[in-house]
């Protein structure tokens, strides 16, 4: 099984930009889909961006597309989440997530879990 932790997390103001590390270990990221969700208080965890085991093209919620970016680099087995022009509804806790399914986009799919880190965009 993998290992997921969380980093990169803190408060930002609205329009600023963070990048979110998934550093894994145990398993190659390559094996499984790398998911980003986010949950804001009192909120249901959603779905934020994805990355295949192949590397094909990501996807992304409608709500981030265009202004976030997920990518991995093999070598470090880790995955990242570049968010730009981050808004004050971004704020929330990420959670990075491991899946055996391909384009997998909701929690019951993804088996393996990071704690979570916590972005808070000041507006």
């Amino acid at each position: 099984q993998v290992q997921l932790v969380e980093s990169g997390g803190g408060l930002v103001q609205a329009g600023g930009s963070l990048r979110l590390s998934c550093a894994a270990s145990g398993r190659t990221i390559t094996t499984y889909t790398m998911g980003w969700f986010r949950q804001a208080s009192g909120k249901e965890r959603e779905f934020v961006a994805g990355h295949t085991r192949s590397g094909g093209t990501p996807w992304y919620a409608d709500s981030v597309k265009g202004r976030f970016t997920i990518n991995r680099d093999i070598a470090e087995n880790t995955v990242y989440l570049q968010m730009n022009v981050l808004k004050s509804e971004d704020t929330a806790v990420y959670f990075c997530a491991a899946a055996y399914n391909d384009y997998a986009v909701y929690p019951y799919q993804y088996t393996y879990w990071g704690q979570g880190t916590q972005v808070t965009v000041s507006s």
